[in-house]
């Protein structure tokens, strides 16, 4: 792909991005183009890949990038749109990677074609599932060069917007959830039977690496392979019934937070941007 990138905003997702695309191969760090509040934090990145170049401000990275992704908060989305908005041209496309931030109000803020994906942290070893959202600008040439880019740091997923929240709780969040029950796996074991806490994670970190590849390369299907390791009677088969009664209820409360704060978040954005792309 031969068209300069750029990105405003390098915290955590906004540098999983670019350094991930950079080591896909699918972009060289000459066709990076970075703009962030903290100028020092674009410069670190820089440095780490000689080539990439840093914009004085977003309303200049905007006149020169073809594609602009927006990896900032959504609080500080009504500024950078009151920035970049009198720049953004019509076969520009602005890629959004947040998720209270809707399509609809991008497209009344901004003239340019508009796309929103939801990025995870697993792209850093160039795996897991970006999800993909068109807007109603973008060309069917559009959505395979987009969708080409994204296909080389993880496995782009369509879904509809309103599946955004969940759809995100599992590609996104799901990564930092599956972590922190492994980690409470691993400090049960430890509490119950004095199992060292070194031991508890090597175990655990490579059965998951294992459970992964069965899944993905063994031909198992989640159903299949409990069914396969639990015995009627046996000790697995109590531990899944006893997981099966106290965890699918910890699990609806965690949907029903997460998709609370979303509608939350959504409102206070949308109220936030009403008019927002007008300066400049």
């Amino acid at each position: 792909m031969n068209k300069l990138v750029g990105f405003i905003g390098t915290g955590s997702m906004g540098q999983t991005l670019v350094e991930a695309l950079i080591r896909s191969k699918a972009l060289r760090p000459s066709q990076i183009l970075l703009s962030n509040r903290t100028r020092s934090k674009a410069e670190s990145l820089a440095e780490s890949h000689p080539g990439i170049r840093i914009a004085e401000n977003n309303a200049e990275l905007v006149r020169k990038a073809d594609w602009v992704f927006l990896c900032v908060k959504p609080r500080d989305y009504r500024d950078v749109l009151d920035e970049i908005g009198g720049r953004a041209g019509k076969e520009q496309m602005i890629i959004s990677i947040t998720s209270p931030v809707m399509i609809r109000d991008l497209e009344a803020a901004l003239p340019s074609k508009i796309a929103k994906i939801i990025p995870s942290i697993t792209h850093a070893v160039l795996d897991g599932t970006c999800l993909f959202i068109p807007g109603s600008r973008l060309t069917l040439r559009d959505r395979e060069e987009l969708l080409n880019l994204l296909s080389a740091i993880g496995t782009p997923l369509e879904i509809d917007e309103r599946h955004c929240r969940v759809a995100s709780d599992l590609a996104s969040c799901g990564p930092a959830f599956l972590a922190r029950f492994l980690e409470q796996l691993a400090r049960a074991a430890g509490e119950v039977t004095g199992l060292p806490r070194d031991t508890a994670l090597l175990l655990i970190i490579r059965m998951a690496l294992g459970t992964a590849r069965m899944l993905t390369e063994g031909g198992f299907t989640l159903e299949s392979l409990q069914e396969r390791v639990a015995v009627p009677g046996g000790i697995t088969r109590k531990g899944l019934d006893l997981l099966e009664r106290e965890l699918d209820p910890v699990l609806i409360r965690l949907f029903r937070l997460t998709h609370a704060k979303f509608v939350e978040d959504v409102e206070k954005v949308r109220q936030s941007l009403q008019g927002a792309g007008s300066k400049g």
